[in-house]
């Protein structure tokens, strides 16, 4: 059994179970047991689970099940139900460095992304196990407190790559440039929602998430007009698997000069990020605010890794990992 010291939503300390503030934020209501009254790995080849992965739109490799708040607990949603949340167990490929501690690395980047740089992102915690496994768990943000369910589209759709057209692969084919234009074409506010995207791709970057990719961003329908979706599936990928320092084949875009320290080393700096920046219509100023920033690791985000739920080497190893990217990106290049 897991010994909870910390809220496993805001990771404040001195809770055993989530705040009420976060319970609140995340379900709705003051109580719900962060025990699961079952293990998921028992279900790995039971039709119900399978079936229930199959339920729900968002894409991806990782297990993914549609959840129900039921009563105080969380339940996997039947067929009838309108899910409200996902969970995201740890993934069964046990290639992958340290697979377990998937679900922590995801909630802490998470918490890290929308407590420290303010950045939007979809309302997430921990649950776990009887046998105390880490499940990550997110509210979705697009079902309403009515079960309506917004319009949501994410950019492998909008610039036109699938399956059929691009490969297995199609999700990394493409550059951040891509999905810039899809944003100036397909949302009023455009120059609001490329600011947040541009952080994004540099949050991403630092924090050394591999894996944003196409179907990792998404348009959702806000009143009458389209918006950049809250962010989600961040987490450091380096953890994992070796893997870019960007999710996309095409880096930032293919008609951006490098500099020198990306020609010389295969890695971007902040050079890199401020000529991305202008070339997709961003104001200098605005860019530099949100450069600097990244050009620390700060003490809040130290806070927070050291009150995650990862274990001691895995919290050092994160610290490094991010440490090393911005080196990186305060290099002086030309």
């Amino acid at each position: 059994m897991i010994e909870i010291r910390n809220c496993p939503s805001s990771l404040i300390e001195g809770f055993d179970t989530y705040s009420p503030k976060a319970a609140k934020s995340l379900f709705g209501r003051i109580k719900v047991n962060p025990i699961l009254d079952f293990d998921i790995d028992e279900f790995r080849n039971v039709g119900e689970i399978a079936d229930a992965m199959h339920r729900i739109s968002v894409s991806g490799v990782q297990e993914k099940f549609p959840t129900i708040i039921n009563g105080g607990g969380i339940s996997i949603a039947g067929d009838n139900d309108r899910s409200t949340h996902i969970l995201k167990p740890a993934p069964w490929d046990n290639t992958l460095r340290d697979r377990k501690q998937i679900p922590a690395n995801e909630h802490l980047t998470m918490q890290i992304a929308s407590q420290v740089y303010g950045i939007q992102t979809a309302i997430n915690g921990l649950c776990f196990t009887p046998k105390g496994q880490p499940v990550y768990i997110t509210r979705r943000f697009d079902v309403l407190a009515d079960g309506s369910k917004l319009p949501m589209e994410d950019f492998a759709s909008l610039v036109g790559r699938n399956e059929q057209t691009t490969g297995t692969q199609f999700k990394y084919n493409g550059c951040y440039e891509d999905i810039a234009k899809a944003i100036r074409a397909n949302v009023a506010a455009w120059m609001v929602d490329m600011e947040r995207f541009f952080e994004l791709v540099v949050f991403n970057y630092i924090y050394a998430n591999g894996d944003a990719h196409l179907k990792n961003f998404s348009l959702i329908l806000d009143g009458q007009d389209y918006r950049l979706a809250p962010a989600y599936d961040l987490l450091n990928t380096s953890l994992h698997v070796n893997g870019d320092d960007l999710g996309l084949d095409g880096g930032l875009s293919p008609d951006i000069e490098k500099s020198d320290a990306y020609d010389r080393t295969g890695h971007p700096c902040r050079l890199d990020f401020e000529r991305f920046g202008i070339k997709i219509g961003l104001v200098k100023k605005r860019i530099d605010r949100i450069l600097d920033k990244y050009i620390v690791l700060p003490k809040e985000a130290k806070l927070l890794i050291d009150k995650s739920f990862l274990s001691e080497k895995m919290k050092r190893n994160y610290v490094r990992i991010v440490n090393e990217r911005i080196s990186r990106f305060n290099r002086i290049s030309e």
